[in-house]
């Protein structure tokens, strides 16, 4: 134990000794905050909508007609209790809720006909415009139900934003700051610092060390995941008191979530650098298999929902989704753990699988 916590020290003097890594590592929290603090739009498509609907009149069933028949929406749900709306957005059945007031087609003529769109605002930018859109498609269908000569106010559903009432984007960007922050620590710094051993000839030099191959693989490992716990730390602390944005759920439960992806990660790393022999592959390897994918395919900025079949099969093997995922419910929308078992569960399997065949691979590799 004594050579194993020696090799861990000296893994993190070899770290704080160059200044570049440094920076990167605890620098790019702040950088990446600020950059994706900026709105990014995304076009509106497969909204998944639930319906209230008391009065169950003709004008309520051309609306709900038309917003089905929209390329932008999909009504998955009939409802019938108001209860029902807070319940499936916490399962994540469905990303808007169309509630109609009783006796629709009565207070249409009247200017009293009340619609309500309540929608998720964990993503900001989304929900306005998801908003946006059911607002017009209602207004023109409400307005061709009323007869020649009449001129009603114009129905302008109210919109009640989940979550998320300020409309604030971080709400939206840090919980994917957060997994690409981990995703590129853990996984590309590891598989760069083994191959860096490998690719000066220092490896053979540390194998033939008392210390067994699996704990100089280790040691070589555990300082980024402590770097990595201090990143966590320092965004949810940015989080909290820069930019209020609040933990609502579990932070037990939300640290340990990410204690486990940390885990994939450094998994993803010492697979990376077995299958790579210099520093530029493994750099190569990290921003193609690694970078890319967790910033355009995990939700992070662009809804997965929103993308082509083919992308979205493609996503469900990037760990950074599920972190993603089960971060927003966790931090934004507050839902007990229960309700993120299936995103903790594919985390752990990919943990599982990826340090079972990245020891398998690299220890054949070395003999």
């Amino acid at each position: 134990m004594k050579q194993f916590i020696a090799f861990v020290r000296k893994e993190f003097f070899h770290i704080f000794r160059d200044l570049r890594t440094m920076m990167i590592l605890l620098g790019m929290p702040i950088v990446q905050i600020i950059l994706f603090g900026f709105a990014i739009t995304t076009e509106v498509s497969n909204v998944r909508v639930a319906v209230l609907d008391p009065s169950n009149d003709v004008v309520t069933r051309r609306i709900i007609d038309r917003m089905d028949a929209s390329e932008y929406f999909t009504i998955t749900r009939r409802l019938y209790s108001p209860q029902e709306v807070e319940q499936l957005f916490r399962k994540g059945d469905i990303d808007m809720a169309l509630v109609f007031g009783s006796q629709f087609a009565n207070n249409l003529y009247t200017g009293e006909a009340s619609v309500q769109l309540v929608s998720d605002a964990t993503d900001p930018n989304m929900a306005t415009m998801q908003a946006g859109y059911a607002t017009s498609i209602i207004s023109a269908a409400g307005q061709e139900m009323l007869p020649p000569g009449v001129h009603a106010a114009a129905i302008v559903p109210q919109v009640k934003l989940l979550y998320n009432p300020q409309m604030k984007s971080a709400y939206n960007f840090v919980p994917g700051v957060m997994g690409l922050i981990l995703m590129l620590i853990c996984a590309m710094m590891t598989s760069i610092s083994i191959v860096r051993e490998k690719e000066m000839g220092t490896m053979e030099v540390l194998l033939v060390s008392p210390v067994k191959p699996l704990f100089i693989i280790l040691a070589k490992a555990v300082p980024y995941f402590v770097l990595s716990f201090v990143n966590l730390t320092t965004v949810l602390l940015l989080s909290v008191y820069v930019l209020d944005v609040p933990v609502a759920g579990s932070l037990f439960w939300l640290v340990l979530v990410s204690l486990l992806f940390i885990f994939v990660s450094l998994a993803l790393g010492l697979l990376i650098s077995t299958v790579t022999r210099t520093q530029v592959a493994a750099m190569l390897a990290s921003g193609l298999i690694l970078m890319m994918p967790t910033m355009l395919l995990s939700g992070m900025i662009f809804p997965i929902e929103s993308m082509p079949a083919i992308l979205q099969g493609i996503s469900v093997v990037i760990p950074a989704r599920w972190y993603i995922q089960a971060v927003r419910k966790l931090m934004i929308e507050g839902v007990d753990i229960s309700l993120v078992l299936m995103e903790v569960g594919i985390l752990a399997t990919m943990a599982v699988l990826l340090i079972t065949i990245s020891f398998k691979k690299f220890k054949n590799r070395l003999e």
